[in-house]
C-alpha cells in the first residue's frame, strides 16, 4: 500500500485534494475534538456532488455507519465509508448529517461583529487552490460532529467523542474533489468546550 505524505487541514481553514475511484482517504482528527466539514464533487462535473439529504434518504438514517456508501444528488454512491475509529463495540460513529456548514450569516446570529471565519469560505478557498469554484455550497459530512437529537425532535450541540488521532478512512467510489474545513467555530461547543478550533490532517492511499 502507498500512503501519500500527511496533508494539514490548518485550524480555521481549508483544503481539498483530486482523488480517484478506488483510492482511499483517511481524515485525522489530530487533537480530538475537531469538526471536520466533508464534501465531495465528481471530478469535471462539480454540479454533482456528495448530498446529505439524499444519503439520509439512501441509508434510512441520520448517520453512517462502516460499509455504508454516501451518495450524490443523481443518488450515486460517491464516498464509502470503510473505517472508522471512533467505533466502539457495538456503537456506531458520531457525524453529522443535518447541519449546514457554517457561514458569516451563522455567526452574525450568534453575535459576532465583523468577518469571522467560517466553512461555507474556507470550502471556496479550499476550491480555489485548485482552480475550481463550487457550483453551491452543500450541506457537508460533519466528521466527529455530536448533534444530538432528542426524542422531542430538538437538537444540541456537544464535544466530540473522538479521541485524539482517532480517523476515518473513505473509498472514492468515483473520480472526485474532495474538500475539508476544520471548523472555525468558537462560540458553540462542538469543536470540544474549550471551544478552540485546531489542525486536522488527512492522507490520501493507494490501494
Amino acid at each position: 500500500m502507498t500512503t501519500s505524505h500527511l496533508v494539514t487541514i490548518p485550524a480555521r481553514s481549508g483544503k481539498a485534494a483530486v482523488v480517484e475511484a478506488g483510492q482511499r482517504i483517511r481524515v485525522i482528527n489530530t487533537h480530538g475534538q475537531q469538526v471536520v466539514d466533508t464534501w465531495a464533487f465528481r471530478r469535471g462535473e462539480l454540479t454533482e456532488f456528495m448530498s446529505m439529504e439524499h444519503s439520509r434518504t439512501f441509508l434510512s438514517r441520520i448517520m453512517a455507519r462502516v460499509g455504508d456508501s454516501m451518495v450524490t444528488n443523481h443518488r450515486r454512491p460517491i464516498l464509502t465509508l470503510v473505517e472508522d475509529t471512533t467505533v466502539e463495540g457495538d456503537s456506531a460513529g458520531i457525524h453529522d448529517t443535518l447541519l449546514a456548514a457554517c457561514d458569516r450569516y451563522r455567526y452574525e446570529l450568534l453575535g459576532c461583529e465583523g468577518y469571522h471565519d467560517n466553512c461555507t469560505d474556507n470550502l471556496a478557498a479550499a476550491l480555489a487552490e485548485l482552480g475550481l469554484v463550487p457550483p453551491e455550497t452543500p450541506s457537508p459530512w460533519n466528521l466527529f460532529m455530536n448533534i444530538p437529537v432528542a426524542s422531542d425532535g430538538t437538537v444540541s450541540f456537544q464535544a466530540p467523542v473522538s479521541r485524539p488521532g482517532d480517523s476515518v478512512t473513505l473509498r472514492a467510489e468515483m473520480d472526485c474533489v474532495v474538500a475539508f474545513s476544520a471548523c472555525p467555530q468558537d462560540i458553540v461547543p462542538i469543536n470540544g468546550v474549550d471551544c478552540i478550533p485546531t489542525e486536522a490532517h488527512f492522507q490520501i492511499l493507494e490501494g
